[in-house]
């Protein structure tokens, strides 16, 4: 997700949760019984990578201020399957129906601390805080391993902050054996209750402050932008990532007071992660 970071105790705190109910959840699988029969069995194995990231990036959506932040990782497979090359903005998804080239399943994110209007003195009490989302994805490979359509859609669970749909498309281009390089464009889309929890500003609070307008902030494109990452595999088990997120901030999102006279329109994230595997014997 792009935006506002939260803290890294925040969202270490939250990934860890879902790290452990993960785990948890496929330990409660039942084994297969070639599985049972061979202790070694792949089938009873996974690989389970963990990783830390730090970004550089706006303090909230629509800021022109930067910050660095730091947030965790986590993704697993099966011993023995290749893992499938992902894009460093994916949220962390299982796939419940695999059709060959199309995958589909529920995915799990997080959303950042939303801007505290105080910043912007508009005299408002109100700040939404941290907050997991979570929903259904669906990703299309058009060339196996090499091009992929993916698309998220995501409610928040709490808090009243509304659902986001995010459309993604990347070319993934191998170099060697330890050099992966991905590119591709981002579209990102709100419901009207997401815009106005993050960039509306009512007449009320407008009032109060009195050098700012009302702003009726209504859902549809949210911004448009461009990922690029390169991933180089140290060893089996150590890998690191460096990528950059852009995100141009367009319609009602880009017309807020929030962003044209406080901030910025232009949202740039340049990410670092290094990422260390272990396989796991259930």
């Amino acid at each position: 997700m792009l935006g506002v970071k939260t803290s890294s105790s925040a969202r270490l705190l939250a990934s860890t949760g879902i790290g452990l109910l993960t785990i948890c959840a496929i330990g409660a699988f039942p084994t297969s019984s070639m599985a049972q029969e061979t202790t070694d069995s792949p089938s009873k194995t996974w690989v389970v990578t963990l990783g830390a990231t730090v970004e550089y990036g706006p303090t909230y959506e629509g800021s022109r201020h930067y910050s660095f932040s730091a947030l965790p990782s986590f993704d697993f497979h099966r011993f023995g399957e290749a893992p499938e090359y992902s894009a460093p903005d994916d949220n962390f998804d299982y796939t419940l129906l695999d059709l060959g080239h199309l995958e589909i399943g529920p995915v799990v994110g997080l959303r950042d601390d939303r801007l505290d209007l105080n910043n912007l003195h508009l005299q408002s009490e109100r700040k939404v805080r941290w907050n997991f989302d979570a929903g259904g994805f669906a990703q299309y490979w058009l060339m196996e391993n090499r091009l992929r359509l993916r698309t998220e859609v995501r409610q928040s669970l709490w808090g009243g902050d509304g659902l986001v749909a995010d459309l993604a498309l990347d070319w993934f281009q191998p170099i060697g054996d330890k050099l992966v390089l991905s590119a591709g464009p981002r579209l990102s889309l709100a419901n009207s209750t997401y815009m106005r929890s993050n960039f509306g500003i009512s007449a009320a609070r407008a009032a109060k402050n009195g050098h700012v307008s009302a702003f009726d902030a209504g859902g549809g494109l949210k911004s448009v932008g461009f990922t690029v990452a390169a991933t180089y595999t140290i060893s089996p088990q150590w890998s690191v990532q460096v990528y950059e997120k852009y995100n141009r901030l367009v319609g009602d999102a880009a017309d807020s007071p929030i962003t044209a006279q406080f901030g910025s329109a232009n949202q740039n994230i340049i990410g670092f992660t290094l990422s260390r595997s272990f396989d796991i014997d259930f």
